[in-house]
């Protein structure tokens, strides 16, 4: 029998939820408490990649106990605690080391020991996507990528596909197969995860993000453990690259939806370091493209256009039309919330032009929702920030009329658009009308961004309540319950 310090050969222990460390972030989402720990870090000179995931894996038990630069923060954030007393393993349970005494100092930052004990960090920015110059904008998205290498290039046996973590989906192919310990991943697991995509895409097009975001995390937990297992072939290995990455971003966009803009960040960025590992210029150029729309949203235009520019560069040789379009009204809206008219009329003629050419062979499978209806329905986002409502209320009629019945969401989305469109261009009865029938879809979609869009058009219809229609949809809007992030 092995000793007890000799763990290599055992499989995992199932993880228990670390309940007093959830205790400690309070009502602090994952992402507002990861940035809390990356400032003590900084008020006592250590660097920690710390990111909404990681809390989530501290809370979910898959981090026993933390490594000394992480418990150096934790100690400073929470004076008098021991790592016990926040929910962590005592270190001499963990990996068969022994227990420092009270008197001892940790080792100092970046020493052996420091790397080798529980939990591992890496410090080194390995990639930097954005402005060089801008270092407060860079910290954060270097921070999550260079964790994400490090975890993603792990690759120790004994690593458990778990197949009640995709459950609430029901993305699992095999429960029995998925429940015991996998040494190797296979064609199975890599078809489950790109089934994976397919759902939470297809539940998003139905109902928006805002239900799915929690369940959708638990499958990408999955993912990134069915990488760590490694695979019985490259063509394995590399399918299953690409899944985590796409899945990565599927989760990123409900982060993004529902309005976790932080989340969102560091879930695209985990794909993009996913791609830049593996060399997928596709996956690079669908990360950049979520990251320039992300941004635009956030109230970064200049990343915006930086990041769509990226994808551009990196797209181009896929020989997909469609792409570029898209990248392009992805430029043209980093140009528009810059205020700059020109450069948005010429990415938008670059849109149109390309989308023209037609579909390819080349084009991505997740682009599937990208036709002329999403075509108006960006173009009208990008006139509405220009403050050019005429033109932006036309191109949100039609993207909402030619919208595909199967995508509810954008159908609402379009519809709001064009009310908000409306009601800022002095038509408060047609907008009225449009925002009672984005009211009539709401039992159907989920989405933290719609909901904002209708509380600003409220906003502004509020002076013209006697207009035909307003009072209704006013009182409709103020009955509606306000539903927290989920």
């Amino acid at each position: 029998m092995a000793s007890s310090t000799e763990t290599s050969s055992q499989p995992e222990r199932p993880p228990r939820p670390n309940l007093a460390f959830r205790q400690l972030r309070g009502r602090r989402s994952p992402a507002e408490f990861a940035a809390l720990v990356r400032r003590a870090a900084r008020e006592i000179g250590e660097r920690v990649s710390c990111d909404a995931r990681y809390v989530g894996r501290v809370e979910a038990g898959e981090i026993r106990c933390p490594n000394y630069a992480y418990e150096r923060v934790f100690m400073h954030m929470f004076p008098g605690r021991t790592l016990t007393d926040l929910g962590f393993a005592p270190r001499s349970s963990v990996r068969g080391r022994a227990a420092r005494t009270p008197g001892d100092a940790p080792p100092a930052f970046g020493t052996a020991e420091a790397r080798g004990v529980c939990e591992t960090y890496d410090t080194t920015d390995r990639y930097n996507p954005q402005d060089p110059h801008d270092p407060h904008e860079n910290d954060h998205l270097d921070h999550e990528e260079s964790d994400v290498l490090r975890r993603a290039f792990m690759t120790g046996g004994g690593a458990t596909v778990a197949a009640a973590t995709m459950g609430p989906l029901g993305l699992t192919t095999d429960a029995v197969a998925a429940a015991r310990p996998l040494r190797r991943a296979g064609s199975p697991e890599a078809a489950a995860l790109e089934e994976a995509v397919r759902r939470i895409r297809l539940l998003d097009d139905r109902h928006g993000a805002d239900g799915l975001y929690r369940r959708a995390a638990a499958p990408l937990r999955a993912a990134y453990a069915l990488l760590d297992a490694g695979a019985t072939r490259q063509t394995t290995a590399d399918r299953l690259h690409s899944g985590a990455g796409e899945l990565a971003i599927s989760v990123g966009w409900l982060a993004h939806d529902s309005g976790r803009f932080d989340d969102a960040r560091s879930h695209y960025a985990e794909a993009l370091a996913t791609a830049r590992m593996t060399g997928d210029a596709g996956l690079e150029a669908h990360a950049f493209c979520n990251t320039a729309f992300l941004a635009r949203d956030a109230g970064r235009p200049r990343e915006a256009v930086r990041a769509a520019q990226a994808a551009q560069r990196v797209g181009r040789p896929l020989g997909s039309a469609r792409l570029m379009s898209l990248l392009a009204l992805r430029e043209a809206g980093g140009w528009a919330g810059l205020a700059d008219r020109a450069g948005c009329e010429q990415a938008l003629a670059r849109a149109q032009a390309l989308f023209e050419r037609g579909h390819s062979d080349a084009d991505p499978e997740w682009m599937s929702f990208y036709g002329e209806a999403e075509l108006e329905g960006l173009e009208a986002q990008c006139w509405s920030m220009l403050g050019d409502w005429r033109r932006a209320s036309r191109h949100a009629r039609r993207a909402a009329g030619l919208q595909d019945p199967h995508f509810t969401r954008n159908i609402a989305l379009y519809t709001a658009e064009l009310a908000d469109d409306l009601a800022r261009g002095g038509r408060p009865d047609e907008a009225a009308q449009a925002a009672v029938s984005v009211l009539d879809l709401l039992d159907q979609v989920q989405s933290s961004r719609i909901q904002a869009m209708l509380a600003g058009t409220a906003r502004v219809l509020l002076p013209h309540r006697r207009a035909s229609g307003v009072s209704d949809f006013l009182d409709r809007h103020a009955s509606l319950p306000r539903v927290g992030r989920v």
